[in-house]
């Protein structure tokens, strides 16, 4: 006998209960947001700074309900799986995605919503490497599968159910990962220059305009730390000139978590 087995509760309250008394949901699908940043070299003869774009990962619904629209990946949760088992097995299967970390994002029951019933359903998110999502294929109920800038997704894409407001919402939280973490790091080289770590916040978070961004994130006191500079075996600052005329100084960052907001 497994000794770890729930006893079965013989209570007056438990036998008294029936699940009968209440209406359960049609349905708990668990809906995924992947972001990624997209990086591609100018063509120009000065050396500049790379393309970067912000971009979510969309499926085409092939059946009905939204049949033909683009969607996130998603789908509903099984009996025998938690919700956060059901968004990776989902994704995996309708993108060939395996998304690795996902957190959670929230809750959406708007009634109405769906239009198969009564459908409550529970989002993730992620902010990962392109890397992981050039196996990228369409399978189970997924036509297609695209990856499209954040504006386009929305403003101008015609979504299914309410995937425009779960796409907003995850957006705003991946924004404020970025401004009061490091997350900035999965996107940089091992060493960069503050050139390239100032483009990869402002790629996710477009408004963000910090004119001292050099002197604030070197010698500010609550972010002492996280950077540091790269040197040679003789102590010597290293530099760089790949995307500039004049070589600038190389940072990495260390193990160091910060507490505050990191870049404001």
């Amino acid at each position: 006998m497994n000794e770890h087995r729930k006893e079965q509760d013989t209570s007056p309250e438990a036998r008294a209960y029936s699940a009968k008394k209440y209406r359960t949901p049609d349905g708990v699908p668990a809906d995924i947001v992947m972001f990624t940043l997209t990086k591609r070299e100018r063509k120009t003869v000065t050396k500049t700074l790379p393309i970067r774009e912000l971009k979510v990962m969309l499926v085409r619904r092939k059946s009905w309900p939204c049949a033909g629209m683009w969607a996130l990946p998603g789908g509903f949760c099984r009996e025998s799986e938690s919700i956060y088992d059901a968004a990776k097995r989902e994704l995996k299967e309708e993108t060939g995605v395996d998304g690795g970390h996902l957190e959670y994002l929230g809750v959406y029951s708007t009634p109405g919503r769906d239009p198969r019933g009564w459908i409550i359903s529970h989002a993730f998110f992620a902010l990962v490497e392109e890397w992981m999502l050039e196996s990228r294929q369409a399978a189970d109920d997924a036509g297609e599968v695209g990856l499209f800038g954040i504006e386009e997704a929305l403003s101008d894409l015609e979504l299914a159910f309410d995937h425009r407001d779960i796409i907003r919402d995850a957006y705003m939280r991946i924004q404020k990962q970025m401004l009061h973490s490091t997350i900035a790091r999965q996107f940089l080289p091992e060493q960069f220059t503050l050139s390239e770590l100032y483009q990869v916040i402002q790629t996710v978070v477009p408004e963000f305009s910090e004119p001292n961004f050099i002197r604030k994130i070197t010698s500010t006191r609550s972010r002492q730390g996280i950077l540091e500079e790269v040197r040679d075996e003789n102590g010597k600052p290293l530099s760089s000139n790949q995307y500039s005329q004049r070589p600038a100084q190389l940072y990495r960052f260390t193990d160091y978590v910060p507490l505050l907001s990191i870049y404001t």
